[in-house]
């Protein structure tokens, strides 16, 4: 069986190297995007199996590219949403937009990689 691609857009390298370490220890294959730009342009040549990605980037912001997801290239891949930003409203708001979960800065690597296990579970049923 394949791995399952995820891509990760993270501007912050330390966090998106280490995230990325955890990830592939965990038995994903893991693309990295460092800004909006990059995703978009990644996203034309194909969809992953799940996106994580920070909300606050270059170019478009993790809002803009869930917009993007749904609404133009009407997919429903998951898609996590990190960011310092905690408040409810704003949670709830990426939920509405289409968001599967979100998960506060500083993210612990153990816990993003038990959404990212339980959305591709959710997903193969």
């Amino acid at each position: 069986m394949d791995p399952k691609r995820l891509l990760l857009a993270e501007d912050d390298q330390m966090l998106a190297t280490l995230l990325k370490y955890r990830l592939e220890i965990g038995g994903y294959e893991v693309d990295h995007a460092e800004d909006g730009r990059a995703v978009k342009s990644y996203l034309k040549g194909g969809i992953p199996d799940l996106i994580i990605s920070d909300i606050l980037m270059p170019y478009y912001s993790g809002i803009e590219l869930v917009n993007f997801l749904r609404e133009e290239l009407n997919s429903e891949i998951p898609v996590i949403m990190i960011s310092k930003a905690d408040t409810g409203a704003d949670q709830q708001y990426l939920f509405e937009i289409g968001a599967n979960a979100f998960l506060s800065k500083p993210v612990n690597p153990g816990i993003l990689l038990q959404r990212v296990d339980e959305l591709m579970k959710r997903k193969k049923s």
